[in-house]
């Protein structure tokens, strides 16, 4: 069984925790009997040799990988893999002007057995990220996935587990890990530029439009297998409009936009804090506000991640943005970016690339920038080559980590009940900047035109976490750290 929003609207909230105790029950108690070492399928790569790549969704993402796969030196672009055949079709007049053949597959696992594919990198719909990696890892390739590395939290842990059973190098596709002028400001956080830093926000202000409302499914690409294309999920075509991108906002295939943007914020937020466990305390609040759409996760959502010294604060909004934020800095309005509150000072990442540092008198204490998403990239060759995790800028505990605060957030808002706005979490309730970014982000939904009887604000429940463990106290939510998996699509167990 699978719970989609049609079965929810018709599930109380305790039957729905209820179902997903036994999908969980079945999802851990299945595995694949696999051989505890991954046979080489090539000759180890020598430092010139080139590596050569398969690409695993040529839509979204997959168009950035194909483009720096091909302009890495080191790099020779072999294969784009999609379920649908025009993901691939649409680079045919680019692929024509390389001087080597770029194959077309469209099963991934017609991919595994090949001896002359070194790289697996994945662009897929996030419920394949996990699986694909695996497979790929036990086939003896190196992984590059992209964010979230994983579909739950459970899953993420598996995959660091048989990276390091199997010595494979597996990165996440979150680039500001390697940017020039990122590493430079996290580098001043580090090194104690405003002190002790105790709380970081991730800011993800990028309005999403609805998804739209229909109640047909959505029409299939010409040639697609869509067996493929569901994997792990249901295989059950979608209800609305189209069913490429939109996938990131139902639930059966996405993690809705704190899954999706936010986990590039969440990453440098947790970096910067240098917490390299899971929070002890998480709580969310939101819900998807102002659509009346086939959608069924949170587009405006607010996440207090606490371990018991630090603070990490998300602040998803997918509505327009009509008053622009900035929380009083000097930085100017935010959209997509980070702020990390020391004991002297901020720093303000504003994008992906730069960052700028004041104290609390507004004196400019350091600015960098510089660096792009191709040296992300190029840093996962730098691994490959080396063989040594530590080489790799966001190995795949460190992406395991990242996403699966993103997953934190959401379960405790599943298991959350319907409040009215002006709510808040009990969890660090005294404290100001918490404060500031409640009061900011009610100001926000108070501009937009929503019926809260049709679509409703939910307060989460407060989660306590065991980060050794990786598992809670509460029963129900242990439930949402897994999922179910359909029958020839299991995940494999370490």
């Amino acid at each position: 069984m699978d719970l989609n929003r049609y079965q929810l609207a018709a599930l109380s909230r305790r039957d729905f925790v209820e179902s997903a105790l036994a999908l969980a029950a079945t999802s851990l108690a299945t595995g694949q009997a696999l051989a505890a070492e991954a046979t080489p399928t090539r000759k180890p790569v020598g430092p010139n040799d080139k590596l050569r790549v398969a690409v695993v969704g040529g839509n979204g993402r997959g168009s950035s990988h194909i483009s720096e796969w091909i302009a890495i030196p080191d790099t020779e672009l072999a294969v784009v893999c999609d379920c649908d055949p025009n993901a691939y079709a649409k680079y045919s007049k680019r692929f024509e002007e390389l001087p080597h053949k770029v194959e077309f597959e469209q099963d991934i696992r017609r991919l595994l057995d090949r001896k002359d594919i070194d790289i697996i990198s994945i662009a897929s719909p996030n419920h394949w990220h996990a699986l694909m990696s695996i497979w790929a890892m036990q086939a003896g390739k190196d992984v590059y996935v992209e964010k979230p590395c994983s579909y739950t939290v459970n899953e993420g842990r598996e995959m660091v587990k048989w990276a390091r059973k199997l010595g494979r190098m597996c990165q996440m596709g979150a680039q500001s890990r390697s940017t020039t002028g990122m590493r430079q400001t996290l580098d001043f956080i580090q090194s104690g530029g405003v002190g002790k830093v105790s709380l970081a926000h991730a800011l993800c202000y990028k309005p999403r439009p609805s998804i739209g409302l229909v109640d047909t499914p959505a029409p299939l690409p010409k040639g697609i297998d869509f067996d493929l294309w569901a994997g792990p999920a249901p295989n059950e075509v979608p209800i609305r409009k189209r069913l490429h991108y939109d996938w990131h906002f139902d639930s059966r295939t996405g993690n809705g936009d704190l899954g999706n943007q936010n986990p590039h914020e969440l990453d440098k937020a947790r970096w910067g804090l240098g917490k390299q466990t899971l929070p002890h305390r998480v709580v969310s609040l939101g819900g998807r506000l102002g659509y009346v759409d086939n959608g069924d996760v949170a587009n405006s959502q607010v996440t207090l991640l606490e371990w018991d010294d630090a603070l990490l604060v998300s602040d998803v909004r997918g509505l327009p943005i009509k008053t622009p934020v900035d929380f009083g800095l000097k930085a100017g309005p935010l959209k997509v970016a980070n702020i990390w509150w020391g004991e002297t000072g901020y720093v303000v990442g504003p994008n992906y690339t730069s960052g700028v540092a004041f104290d609390y008198d507004g004196n400019q204490l350091g600015k960098w920038s510089g660096g792009g998403n191709r040296q992300h990239f190029e840093n996962f060759v730098v691994g490959v080559k080396s063989r040594n995790p530590a080489d790799l800028n966001l190995d795949i505990e460190d992406g395991h980590l990242s996403s699966a605060l993103a997953h934190l957030g959401n379960v405790s808002w599943i298991l959350g009940d319907t409040v009215e706005l002006g709510s808040r979490p009990s969890l660090a309730a005294d404290n100001p900047r918490v404060r500031q970014t409640l009061e900011n982000f009610e100001a926000h939904l108070a501009e937009q035109s929503i019926d809260y009887a049709q679509t409703p604000l939910t307060l989460g429940r407060v989660l306590a976490i065991d980060p050794a463990t990786e598992r809670s106290s509460d029963s129900e939510a242990n439930a949402l750290f897994s999922r179910n998996y359909r029958k020839g699509y299991e995940l494999p167990l370490a």
